[in-house]
């Protein structure tokens, strides 16, 4: 995890981070879930992780405005976890089917193979996009 990762002072267990919306960014986040999940003894959910939040990443690398966002990883229960990626832009995504041939568009597909549920949230100033991942048979709260 980078130096810069902080944990929740308050709440459910939480790390959280400011990264530069670039491309590059996705490989520090990848490394931020990997280290958290570890940390809580979640290796099963390392995999489907690291892509989850790869895409979250690359949407807002893609779609979003500003020079930052926030990615998070919350414990939401025993077994499960909630991936975030809060941007400053009001566009939400939509679940598309792409094309063999196109080249862009399978990210959300991606995201909703893997997690139980996925969902955007409209902020005052942006929106957060979120995902949450885990055993189904341990549900307490997204």
């Amino acid at each position: 995890m980078t130096a810069t990762a902080r944990p929740s002072a308050v709440g459910r267990p939480a790390y959280s981070q400011e990264l530069a919306r670039k491309p590059q960014s996705a490989a520090l986040a990848r490394q931020m879930v990997r280290t958290v999940l570890d940390t809580w003894h979640l290796h099963q959910f390392v995999g489907e992780a690291e892509h989850v939040m790869s895409e979250l990443v690359s949407n807002a690398v893609d779609h979003a405005r500003g020079r930052y966002m926030r990615v998070t990883v919350t414990r939401v229960g025993e077994r499960r976890v909630r991936l975030e990626v809060i941007d400053k832009s009001h566009d939400k995504p939509e679940l598309k089917t792409a094309l063999p041939t196109d080249e862009h568009g399978r990210g959300l597909a991606v995201i909703d193979a893997f997690s139980e549920l996925w969902g955007v949230d409209t902020l005052q100033w942006g929106k957060r996009i979120w995902a949450v991942l885990g055993d189904s048979a341990g549900k307490d709260e997204q």
